[in-house]
């Protein structure tokens, strides 16, 4: 299955957003003579094939769901996991500061469910590729089955490995770290990039991002960017437009930073 399609219907395997009135939405893979139960009623996945994108399907009780194609957000939502995710707003600001863009190579390091993976390999295209690490074989398992899901497994070569003895790559554009101690590896990280190639990383404690600091100034890093962003919803009604009652504040401090020849320290 698919993730994009280009078609106006939908087909058999495509991956569908089913969002309800109340904007909550579910995400499925559609499968002849299926069926999709909620507490809205059943859903038949041969109603919801052949449907236009956009249009509109009933359950068994008649409630209305609307067929949508799922977006990047709505992707992350909706990966399965077993730690934590990165979430899209700090997704989004770090493809523009590492100039992911399609066709770059990139690394990532600790995959854990594979949130960012499954970004990363949207964004790169078919020209691109991303090497992804990860220690803990179990988790790379559930990541790999999280790309398969929207059908982009061929953009991303999986690796079992511990970093500390090295990438198998090298001149690399852009490399991402989500290990709790990424201040170890920065030797590691300067081998892999091309000269100014793009770093970066996401820490939860500030002790942490001063020690990698530390490292990256050590390491012939510069241009060095520690950020922390905020994400506030409004409700979306005329009536009473408002801040919502909760909100997405600290998720991890990003740290970038560029890197360059030793000798030009000097």
């Amino acid at each position: 299955m698919k993730w994009t399609n280009a078609g106006r219907k939908t087909k058999e395997g495509d991956l569908v957003l089913l969002m309800g009135q109340r904007q909550n939405y579910h995400l499925i893979p559609l499968v002849k003579d299926g069926e999709f139960q909620t507490h809205r009623g059943v859903l038949l996945h041969n109603d919801v094939i052949g449907k236009p994108w956009g249009s509109k399907v009933e359950s068994h009780q008649g409630n209305p769901f609307y067929v949508l194609q799922p977006g990047i957000e709505e992707i992350i939502h909706t990966t399965k996991r077993n730690t934590q995710i990165m979430y899209a707003k700090d997704i989004g600001y770090l493809l523009i500061k590492m100039n992911i863009v399609e066709g770059s190579t990139v690394i990532e390091a600790g995959t854990g469910s594979g949130a960012l993976t499954q970004v990363l390999a949207a964004v790169i295209g078919n020209e691109g590729h991303l090497f992804s690490y990860e220690a803990r074989e179990e988790m790379q398992n559930l990541a790999k089955k999280n790309l398969r899901k929207i059908g982009l497994e061929e953009r991303v070569t999986f690796i079992i490995k511990n970093i500390e003895a090295g990438f198998d790559q090298d001149n690399i554009q852009s490399l991402f770290l989500d290990l709790p101690n990424p201040y170890d590896y920065i030797e590691q990280v300067k081998k892999a990039l091309i000269p100014g190639g793009f770093f970066g990383c996401i820490l939860p404690t500030t002790n942490q991002v001063v020690k990698l600091i530390t490292a990256l100034r050590r390491g012939a890093f510069v241009n060095i960017e520690v950020s922390e962003l905020m994400l506030r919803h409004y409700q979306a009604e005329e009536s009473k437009l408002r801040p919502a009652d909760r909100m997405v504040a600290h998720t991890g401090y990003l740290i970038f930073a560029r890197s360059i020849d030793d000798g030009d320290l000097h």
